[in-house]
């Protein structure tokens, strides 16, 4: 057929067979779908790992700040009160024994510290703990927690990652993958290291087959805090050059390989490290504090590692503020100390350790509950393990993962409430036993997501923070 009407382009042309209007209309649906995801915020914003995502339902902590106690605080001195053990003291230990670390068991051995009733809940807490137990009414004590793992590194990677061994995401990768952070200038998960770094190492704050983006930024305390932040270029416009051609060079290699992990997250941490270095000096800066504020943290206290850790934990509450998803807080070193692991010495060891730590978690707990945060941030306190009742040696107490202690509090947890027990010696969990699957499960719940539903699919099945265990213990959420 010849065109009409040539003159204004007004012309009809031969109808398209089928086959050609498929070919012509295909690029099309792909532009219908892609339109349809972009307008979720989960796909709209993917081209940030950092982008906040939906929840599964509506969460009652937008926030988890973890405090990791280290070798592992023995349970029957610190909020475990067991007066059988001053009844048999010096005694051999009349239950059955498990396997130990160390096959070097003593008498029953009775706590060196008294305990007291805290609060309108009556919460026993030892007098290692004054200030903590000030804010009894405000806590969530589980007593029967439980580990598969007697030994360090087993431990620490089965408490921060939900399995035993190297190489798996932990908990803070999982809920930055899950949720993403409401931060545009700071990742979706902190650590603050105050010295210590727990067994196993590193791999205890990696994504493992998760996205990179999404392992742990671990900033730096003390004197110097976080100087590996700050550029080494002497003028911004040198080093924004260095950003772009690095930006140019990856962007080179997509095109060419398409999706690569390792490339697209190196562009979204160089991205983000260039914004950190304005948002962390203002972060650090805590001269706009008042001086109420840093002496409840014990900023002024003539013990170091108070200091130090009270440090921490302000860092701690203004990460929140920023909109950080999830900060770990490890110990401070404290010189002539082994972590909280006592194997000898216990009066000394865990004597020094609560000093360091005791006044500064209260007076985050305090601060947060003073701004109105404690209500949306779930602080969880925890080991890898806890002690024998029994002495190993003389005066040191051997690993115990049969029955301990944790707390949480805030973030949609009962307040001045007690979970669980342990038996009369406080050995082994006898009633309502929970494992450390279930303490993840029930963290991310908090947080809005199913730990079912959260999975990432590797090496030919959906992974999960949970694998096939785990349930969300509600008797714990208010």
């Amino acid at each position: 057929m010849k065109p009409m009407n040539m003159a204004c382009n007004n012309f009809m042309s031969s109808p398209l067979t089928r086959r050609e209007m498929l070919g012509r209309c295909a690029g099309g649906f792909g532009a219908v779908a892609l339109s349809s995801l972009l307008s979720d915020p989960v796909y709209g914003k993917a081209k940030s790992p950092f982008a906040p995502r939906n929840t599964h339902h509506e969460p009652k902590a937008k926030s988890i700040i973890f405090l990791y106690m280290d070798g592992g605080v023995s349970q029957v001195d610190s909020f475990d009160y067991k007066p059988r053990l001053e009844k048999d003291h010096g005694k051999p230990f009349s239950a059955k024994i498990n396997p130990t670390q160390f096959d070097n068991i003593g008498k029953t051995l009775k706590s060196p510290w008294n305990f007291k009733q805290y609060g309108q809940c009556g919460l026993n807490v030892s007098d290692l703990f004054p200030y903590v137990g000030e804010m009894a009414d405000d806590l969530c004590v589980v007593r029967s927690m439980t580990s598969k793992f007697s030994e360090h590194n087993s431990a620490n990677f089965f408490l921060h990652t939900g399995f035993g061994v190297q190489g798996r995401p932990s908990m803070g990768a999982w809920m930055s993958y899950g949720l993403g952070a409401e931060a545009t200038d700071l990742p979706g998960f902190v650590v603050l290291n105050g010295g210590l770094i727990p067994s196993g190492g590193w791999d205890n704050f990696g994504n493992g087959f998760l996205p990179a983006s999404h392992q742990a930024t671990v900033f730096k305390t003390g004197k110097e805090p976080l100087a590996d932040i700050r550029p080494r270029e002497s003028r911004e416009g040198v080093q924004k050059a260095k950003l772009g051609l690095l930006n140019k060079l990856d962007q080179g290699v997509l095109e060419r390989l398409g999706r690569v992990d390792e490339i697209e997250s190196a562009i979204a941490n160089y991205e983000m490290a260039y914004r950190m270095q304005a948002a962390v000096p203002e972060l650090i800066n805590i001269k706009g504090e008042t001086d109420g504020t840093q002496k409840l943290y014990g900023l002024d206290s003539k013990y170091e590692p108070t200091r130090t850790f009270g440090m921490q934990c302000l860092i701690a509450r203004r990460l929140v503020e920023k909109g950080v998803r999830f900060i770990e807080l490890t110990c401070p070193r404290i010189s002539g100390n082994d972590r909280w692991d006592a194997h000898g010495g216990l009066k000394k060891n865990h004597g020094d350790n609560s000093r360091a730590i005791d006044q500064p978690i209260a007076g985050l707990l305090r601060d947060l509950k003073s701004r109105g945060m404690l209500k949306d941030t779930l602080v969880v306190w925890s080991g890898e393990f806890g002690r024998t009742p029994f002495a190993q040696g003389s005066n040191g107490r051997d690993h115990n993962p049969f029955g301990f202690t944790i707390w949480m509090a805030g973030g949609g947890v009962k307040e001045g409430f007690t979970y669980g027990a342990t038996d009369e010696f406080g050995y082994r969990a006898v009633e309502n036993k929970l494992e450390i699957h279930d303490m993840h499960a029930t963290m991310l719940h908090l947080l809005g997501m199913d730990h079912k539903k959260m999975t990432y699919f590797f090496d030919g099945r959906d992974m999960r923070l949970t694998d096939v265990h785990g349930h969300v213990a509600r008797d714990l959420i208010a």
